[in-house]
């Protein structure tokens, strides 16, 4: 991470600018009157696009606003008089327009605008307006151009004089840009110089191009052809200016001969302020390289440039100390030369002093300064309002002396304009400056109530521009009150500004500018406010990553909490598009699937309206290497070659391996083999090879990150064949039916088949030395011998062979015929009990001669008839237990306790299954049974749990009971633990709980006459226990329950009244007396319009059901409380028993239309209510 300090503000990068000007003249608000000001002109040469119109820009300031006039070549410019001159409004500027017709160059010439107005009139510059021009290219013929090789040669340009000059380069008629090197190159005149000719310039030939700037047009000459005569035609591809090139084609060796500038001497004068550009081309061969010097001293420190090859050097913004005398050494192995050029520096003139507007109270003393300074020394001319002064009315109170002015006692109606014009022979200069008498009080020209917030411990100014005449004194205070603040931290400038070179929190405040002349006062008032500066605390620090990976790029920052914080970043020093890839979170960078390109500097800039904060780090992205190229075939042997590559871009991920892999066309065409590995370090093996093979082979990089992409394949290279070395491997014999033995085998490859035509010999016989041998040749990896005895072993051989011999001698390998199922069982099947899930077998062994093939196990079959339990299902799927090899006892386990199982016994071989022996029965005795099914836990109240359990899936004999033990809990801490036994026919417990608040954890398990079985373990739950110990606690105190009490107190209030009221009316009540809608004619209660309110009273809910004692009571499970009709809630008293409110919802439109007079009645409302 690489943090940018010292901290940057906002206020302070303009500060030191604002510095140079503190002491600038004080402008005179526009509201008072004042002479015109020239505020912008165009500049003294105007060179102009003759396809557009012509603007003469001229704008000027004052009150009155000044009115424009113009000269042309000294002479006044009536405007008027032209249609195609405008002037526009409010401005001097002239417009000239050529849309309908016209010649640009008839406008030529040199122009002054004058702005006047009541108290004088200012002038501009002269504006030397020129038309740009692109003359054609003269036509010429150009002819061929022979030169010996080794000549030097200048190939001339001579551009036509375009307006402004054009740039010169050089192309082949193609439009091929020349090459230029020290040999070759262009000069600052366009032409173009070969220090010496050699054979492969004839190649192309030579244009020189002008590209004009206004019209963007090039012209190009007609090209010089070249003739290169030499002396020994060569056939070099390589055209490398080698100096031992030349001998060998004959070209002499020649000391440096400079072309331009000539001879051993020269001057040139610059003009101060420019870029000086010296020149030297130098001839010769070999071409010389070229060294400057400054005879008496060092070339200008931070000034100069070496440009064209070393062959020009440049010195910018030249001064009168650069004058002197310039050297440039030309040399070669064959000598060296050296050119001197005096170099002479003149100056138009330039401002020592330049004069600026007075402002000058009745009465007041002052002086106009013009000081210019130049070579040779300009002359200085005073001008009033554009005339010269001494033609002017004469002025008691001004005195000319020289490049001064002095005026004493001035009045009111004194102002004027005044030129200075500084001229010599290089230039000119003109500045105006008016005088203006005034008599005005202070007045602050700067906004009430300024703001300032500045960074603590940077450098600030406050502000308070002001004017008056006399010209007021102006003093600063703090908090309104102390002495005047200058000096220490402070420093007060004539144009007002307070600076401050240290903001500290204690600065903090309100600083009172008050301006004083003799006329009276003015001030104003800026709020400064000191802010804690943005500092980056975690920076982004430099990552090595692999492609794809996440990195992230930390920017954490502290700023104050009152100033806004913007934070940016930057990869490579430009704004960073935060695409899909990537997520910008307020302490840093996320890059998601890091890619190549994501690789670079990044920067994070935070930053306040104040200042800002920087911290840089680079990001290393980790890639899978580039490919290796230019694979190249060396050394080409029968049995080897040697193989090299160039390897490609490790991309920031040193290669550690080279994977070199293979291909051939007659085996398996287009299938890529690993050949062989080596170090990252290497780029060139030798590679074993096998005959008869084509080979073509490619090469793999591999580093950290991963595999490269396959190089390009090398050519290909074709080994001659040999006879196999080696013999198939994995030979085996085996039958796959009863009469047959099928012999297989692993193939040679196409590096083992060494030849044409690969094939196979197989030859095979009974295992008996007296036996003979059969054979067969075959081409695949496999032949089926038929018609064998069962299971008997053969020998057998396989031998490789192509065109070119047999390999050596294979060995013999040992295999069978096929098999056929045993013909016997095993008899004398004996079972022993072992316990209530194991068994014990012995069974006699069959002959060997009834297996019929290699014996692999003896089986038994056995499956579960039925259990020793009463009407208890159980599977009768059918199972095995393998015992492998020859032998006459087992075990079998996993079997069901009590329970009646059947069992019989097999041999097999690899055929299959014998016959099976005669089926054995026993019984398994009792076991221990399983867990429960399931125990579920319910909590109705705070006083008891329900437990609830079913029987044993398994009971693996006759249950005897249940045992049941539990203890409460309170986090860590437990209870003692209490046993409960039940009988087996018990599925239900009620605990009645000592305490609300814990919790319990039961164990349950079943027992059979043989032991406890396994224990289902279960916690009641806590959710509800909770709820109810936290509802119950003080329930009587609550004010919510106070208050729903009386609430429900004075419902069954209301209700009462509205049953005394219904009774004493008759028992029924019109409900729809203005009623319009149709009536549903299935409710036989509405047929009449009344509604009959005992009747309705006593209905029952939906959904619910009456008990016997009448209240009634939810269909689905009473364990829950389920809210009844809309909107009702329901309570518990302290029986628990369910209290509620039933609401009948009214239809909405019975509602809206009955809309009579008695609904505001007190009566009604309590009929609507019932």
């Amino acid at each position: 991470m690489v943090l940018h300090r010292p901290h940057l503000t906002c206020a302070g990068i303009a500060f030191a600018l604002y510095l140079q000007h503190l002491v600038s003249a004080i402008e005179v608000p526009l509201d008072l009157p004042q002479p015109p000001t020239i505020t912008k002109q165009s500049v003294k040469d105007y060179i102009v696009d003759p396809r557009d119109n012509i603007f003469i820009e001229c704008e000027a300031k004052g009150n009155p606003v000044p009115t424009f006039s113009w000269t042309r070549n000294g002479k006044f410019f009536n405007v008027a008089k032209d249609p195609k001159v405008s002037m526009r409004r409010r401005s001097g500027t002239l417009v000239i327009d050529f849309h309908s017709g016209g010649r640009p160059e008839d406008y030529e010439g040199e122009y002054q605008c004058f702005a006047r107005n009541d108290y004088g009139t200012a002038l501009s510059s002269k504006i030397h307006l020129q038309v740009s021009k692109s003359p054609l290219w003269p036509k010429e013929k150009v002819d061929v151009i022979e030169v010996d090789e080794g000549a030097p040669l200048s190939l001339q340009c001579n551009p036509p004089p375009g307006l402004p000059s054009p740039v010169i380069f050089w192309m082949s008629s193609s439009m091929e840009p020349i090459h230029q090197d020290k040999r070759v190159s262009q000069g600052q005149n366009g032409d173009l110089y070969f220090s010496n000719v050699m054979l492969q310039d004839a190649q192309t030939d030579y244009s020189c191009n002008a590209r004009f700037h206004f019209t963007h047009t090039i012209q190009q000459k007609n090209p010089y052809t070249l003739k290169v005569k030499t002396k020994k035609p060569h056939n070099e591809t390589s055209l490398r200016n080698h100096t031992d090139m030349y001998s060998a084609r004959g070209v002499t060796e020649t000391t440096p001969s400079f072309m331009y500038p000539y001879g051993t001497s020269s001057s040139q004068m610059v003009l101060r302020g420019v870029d000086l550009l010296l020149e030297c081309i130098a001839s010769g061969v070999p071409a010389p390289d070229i060294m400057w010097y400054k005879k008496g001293g060092e070339l200008p420190a931070g000034k100069t440039k070496l440009e064209n090859f070393n062959k020009a050097l440049r010195i910018s913004n030249v001064s009168e100390e650069d004058s002197g005398e310039y050297f440039c050494l030309a040399s070669n192995k064959m000598g060296s030369i050296r050119h001197t050029i005096s170099v002479r520096v003149k100056a138009a003139p330039y401002w020592l002093d330049e004069p600026q507007n007075l402002i000058l109270a009745p009465g007041e003393d002052g002086r106009l300064v013009c000081r210019a300074n130049g070579n040779p020394k300009p002359a200085i001319q005073w001008l009033v309002n554009g005339e010269p002064i001494e033609a002017s009315p004469p002025n008691p109170s001004r005195e000319v002396a020289g490049d001064t002015i002095v005026f004493r006692d001035t009045q009111i109606g004194s102002s004027a304009v005044y030129q200075c014009n500084a001229s010599n022979e290089h230039g000119y200069l003109l500045a105006n400056a008016f005088v203006s008498v005034l008599d005005v009080p202070p007045r602050i020209l700067a906004p009430r109530n300024q703001l300032i917030k500045v960074i603590q411990y940077n450098r600030t100014r406050l502000d308070c521009p002001f004017f008056g005449s006399p010209i007021p004194t102006l003093r600063w205070f703090k908090n309104g009150q102390g002495n005047t603040l200058d000096g220490g931290n402070y420093k007060a400038h004539e144009n007002g500004s307070l600076e401050m070179n240290m903001a500290r929190k204690e600065d903090q405040g309100i600083y009172t500018c008050v301006a004083t002349n003799i006329l009276g006062k003015a001030e104003a008032q800026v709020r400064l406010e000191v802010k804690d500066p943005t500092r980056i605390v975690r920076g982004p620090e430099d990552q090595v990553v692999k492609r794809g990976s996440m990195p992230r790029l930390h920017c954490r920052v502290k700023h104050d909490p009152t100033l806004k914080l913007t934070v940016t970043w930057l990869k490579d020093d430009a704004p960073l598009y935060i695409g899909n890839r990537m997520k910008k979170e307020d302490d840093g960078l996320t890059i998601y699937g890091v890619a190549e390109k994501d690789q670079g500097d990044y920067t994070c800039v935070a930053s306040t309206e104040l200042d800002k904060d920087s911290a840089k780090a680079y990001l290393t992205v980790l890639e899978r290497p580039d490919r290796p190229r230019d694979l190249e075939l060396t050394d080409l042997a029968e049995r080897s070659v040697r193989l090299t590559w160039i390897p490609g871009d490790d991309n920031n991920s040193p290669i550690t391996d080279y994977i070199v892999q293979f291909e051939e066309d007659r085996f398996q065409p287009g299938t890529w083999h690993n050949h062989s590995r080596y170090p990252g370090s290497v780029n060139s093996a030798v590679l074993s090879l096998s005959p008869y093979v084509n080979y073509q082979f490619r090469v793999i990089a591999v580093n950290d990150v991963g595999s490269s992409l396959p190089s390009v394949p090398s050519e290909r290279y074709q080994t001659n064949g040999a006879r196999p070395e080696i013999n198939p491997t994995g030979v085996q014999g085996a039958g796959t039916q009863k009469n047959n033995m099928e012999i297989t085998w692993t193939p040679l490859n196409a590096t083992q088949a060494y030849g044409p035509n690969l094939r196979y010999i197989v030859r095979w016989r009974r295992r008996d030395p007296r036996g003979s041998w059969y054979n067969e040749t075959v081409k695949t990896p496999r032949h089926v011998v038929w018609n064998t005895p069962i299971y008997v072993p053969y020998e057998i051989k396989v031998q490789a062979e192509n065109d070119f011999g047999r390999a050596p001698e294979p060995d013999t390998v040992i295999g069978y015929s096929g098999e056929d199922y045993p013909k016997a069982a095993p008899t004398d099947v004996r079972i022993r009990v072992l316990n209530s899930t194991a068994i014990a077998l012995t069974w006699t062994r069959v002959h060997l001669d009834t297996i019929q093939g290699q014996l692999k196990e003896y089986r038994a079959y056995f499956w579960r008839d039925s259990s020793l339990l009463k009407n208890l299902w159980v599977s009768k799927k059918r199972q095995y237990v393998s015992f492998p090899g020859d032998r006459n006892r087992g075990i079998v386990s996993r079997l069901f306790p009590y329970s009646n199982y059947k069992l019989e016994m097999v041999v097999t071989n690899g055929r299959g299954d014998g016959p099976r022996s005669e089926v054995k029965e026993f019984p398994t005795p009792e076991g221990v049974p399983s867990s429960p099914r399931y125990l579920r836990i319910r909590q109705p109240n705070l006083e008891s749990i329900n437990l609830e359990w079913d029987h044993p899936e398994h009971p693996n004999g006759v249950l005897t009971g249940y045992n049941l033990r539990y203890q409460a809990f309170n986090g860590s801490k437990t209870g003692r633990t209490l046993v409960e036994n039940f009988s087996p026919n018990q599925t239900r417990f009620t605990l009645q709980r000592t305490d609300p608040i814990s919790r319990y954890r039961f164990f349950l398990r079943a027992r059979t006459q043989v032991g406890d079985g396994e224990t289902i373990v279960e916690e009641s739950p806590a959710l509800l226990n909770e709820a109810y110990t936290k509802n119950h606690v003080d329930i009587a105190t609550q004010g919510w329950f106070i208050g729903l009490m009386c609430a429900i107190a004075l419902l069954v209030l209301i209700l009462l009244i509205v049953c005394f009221i219904k009774r004493s009316r008759g028992g029924k009540y019109p409900v729809r007396d203005n009623k319009d809608e149709h009536l549903n004619p299935e409710d036989k209660n509405v047929e009449d319009g009344s509604f009959d309110y005992s009747d309705e009273d006593n209905k029952p809910l939906p959904n619910s059901q009456t008990s016997l004692d009448g209240t009634i009571k939810q269909q689905e499970s009473d364990d829950s409380l389920v809210d009844y009709g809309e909107g009702g809630e329901g309570q518990f008293n302290e029986d628990g028993s369910f209290i509620g409110q039933y609401t009948v919802k009214k239809d909405k439109e019975e509602t809206e239309g009955n809309e009579s007079s008695e609904a505001t009645s007190p009566v009604n409302a309590i009929y609507s209510l019932a």
